[in-house]
């Protein structure tokens, strides 16, 4: 089964971060495989021995399986025991020594991309600390999924073909003012870099050189140009109008402009927009 690469790698980075916000000292997750109701289990954290490495989880068997199953979080007080759960993975989870599981789904658009984890060797409820902090965390990991969609989307959209100056250019404006605002969400380095590089492609050579723009003149000057009040460039960018208005002055005292049309307008004459 080929897991979800993405998703992988995401779980990957989430397992410390939950270890720390549930008390939990074992923690592991896995993702979906595309078009299969199969979670494979491949990353661990806090474990003793390698018994659920690579361990295959059906969606409705299992703890991990009724998770995906039902879509939300789901705890059992001591895993051998319990009657809310099927079996089929006793073994492997007895060889580890868990005891009191949970597991939550991660949800994206609809769609189970992969589950988290956590256990103690001990059997006992799971209080709301342990619960909440795993819930967290699956959240943080299906934000950070639903970006990296977002940016695959914009830069699958933008490579069939490079528009022709002039050609549905309020199309190109407005793609790359949303992947500038993209960028600055994206944890990956190269996945930003290559939203950046985009970014690039759709603005015309510079003709003329003027002082270069700071990253956040240049975002906020991106959704002026599309016609954005300060209220809403500051909704799109997590900035404060008063901030978005700093920014914007700066970009027209360097692009030597007087109002907000001149500064497009110099922009785009300089070639930083499209």
């Amino acid at each position: 089964m080929a897991a979800d690469a993405v998703a992988t790698a995401e779980i990957r980075g989430a397992l410390a971060g939950l270890r720390r916000a549930t008390g939990l000292p074992v923690a592991f997750g896995g993702a979906v495989g595309p078009g299969a109701a199969q979670i494979r289990i491949s990353e661990l954290s806090g474990t003793a021995t390698a018994a659920l490495r690579s361990l295959v989880v059906t969606s409705g068997t299992g703890l991990g399986g009724r998770a995906v199953a039902l879509g939300r979080a789901c705890a059992v007080p001591d895993y051998s025991s319990s009657r809310r759960i099927s079996h089929e993975y006793d073994a492997p989870v007895a060889a580890e020594g868990l005891r009191s599981v949970l597991a939550v789904p991660l949800v994206v658009g609809h769609r189970v991309r992969g589950v988290l984890y956590g256990a103690l060797r001990t059997a006992q409820p799971l209080g709301d600390r342990a619960l909440g902090g795993a819930v967290a965390a699956a959240r943080e990991v299906e934000r950070a999924l639903a970006v990296r969609d977002e940016a695959r989307g914009l830069l699958a959209a933008l490579r069939p073909a490079v528009p022709e100056p002039g050609a549905g250019q309020e199309h190109v404006r407005e793609a790359h003012a949303a992947l500038r605002a993209l960028a600055p969400r994206i944890a990956d380095p190269e996945l930003r870099a290559e939203l950046l590089a985009a970014c690039a492609l759709l603005t015309a050579p510079a003709p003329q050189a003027h002082p270069a723009l700071a990253p956040r003149e240049l975002d906020v000057l991106t959704w002026v140009a599309t016609g954005a009040t300060n209220a809403a460039v500051g909704d799109r960018l997590g900035l404060r109008p008063e901030t978005v208005k700093g920014y914007l002055r700066a970009a027209m005292r360097k692009l030597g402009a007087h109002t907000r049309g001149e500064a497009v307008t110099a922009a785009r004459r300089a070639g930083v927009l499209p």
